[in-house]
């Protein structure tokens, strides 16, 4: 089983990562860059989504190019982590959410087109992705097992909210997120979630909450509480994500596909 892991703001490297080789990967889609090693006994392929020094804002990340890398790089599946902001005020600062659904009904890569890999007429294994719910319930449960054992805070479901950037959202647009049921939103994971179902990759998520998103609190988060919290998340991913990935046997893709060969 190879598990492929995929980290964002905060988290550029895996700490300890043994044999870990940096690997060029030209897809279809552009290039992308995989480091393939050992991590905690786990055979591992880890994308960094912003690159070393966060050098693609998330209007930037190559959201095709690393699915399509993460799959020609031989992952059986793939655990993502993601710093976000809390919709529901119930959430606390510092704690981790297992998202068990979506909301990303623009479904568009930063680029404004359509997010999807079939993006040619006639291309073998076009079609439709079905499923009830969006992540592998296998991995989440590898997630939430994998943060209790290493003694963090962790919700068990929440709505993903996929939101563009790189401006934060307006108090109008989270009150409306809010109300159709978001749980916390952030700018990168709404495409990953998309393109390694339709590559049929099985996929899970989680967060952590790094700030109330705007007009969730009397007071905005202060920026200082907002930089040190993702300074904070890259141990507490590395610590989730190591116990998680020692949990991963046997996953299936989440729903089916109705294809036009």
């Amino acid at each position: 089983m190879r598990v492929g892991i995929v980290t964002g703001s905060g988290t550029y490297a895996l700490p300890g990562f043994r044999d870990a080789s940096p690997r060029r990967i030209l897809t279809r889609f552009g290039l992308a860059i995989v480091t393939e090693g050992t991590w905690h006994g786990v055979d591992v392929v880890h994308v960094s989504r912003h690159g070393d020094g966060h050098a693609r804002l998330s209007s930037a990340v190559r959201h095709q190019a690393n699915v399509t890398a993460l799959r020609e790089a031989g992952a059986d599946c793939v655990l993502a982590a993601t710093v976000c902001g809390a919709v529901d005020p119930e959430i606390e600062l510092g704690s981790l959410i297992v998202f068990d659904d979506l909301h990303f009904l623009s479904n568009r890569l930063p680029d404004g087109s359509l997010c999807t890999l079939h993006t040619e007429p006639d291309q073998p294994g076009r079609g439709h992705w079905v499923f009830d719910r969006p992540f592998a319930p296998e991995l989440r449960a590898a997630l939430l097992e994998g943060a209790r054992a290493a003694g963090h805070p962790v919700r068990d479901g929440g709505c993903y909210g996929h939101v563009d950037g790189p401006r934060f959202n307006t108090r109008t647009e989270i009150r409306m997120l809010a109300q159709v049921g978001v749980t916390a939103v952030s700018q990168t994971a709404g495409p990953e979630t998309v393109l390694c179902g339709e590559a049929e990759l099985p996929y899970a998520l989680v967060g952590y909450a790094t700030d109330y998103a705007n007009g969730v609190g009397q007071e905005p988060t202060p920026v200082e509480t907002l930089i040190e919290l993702i300074g904070r998340s890259g141990r507490v991913f590395a610590e989730v994500l190591a116990a998680a990935a020692k949990r991963v046997e046997r996953v299936e893709p989440v729903g089916t596909h109705f294809r036009f060969e």
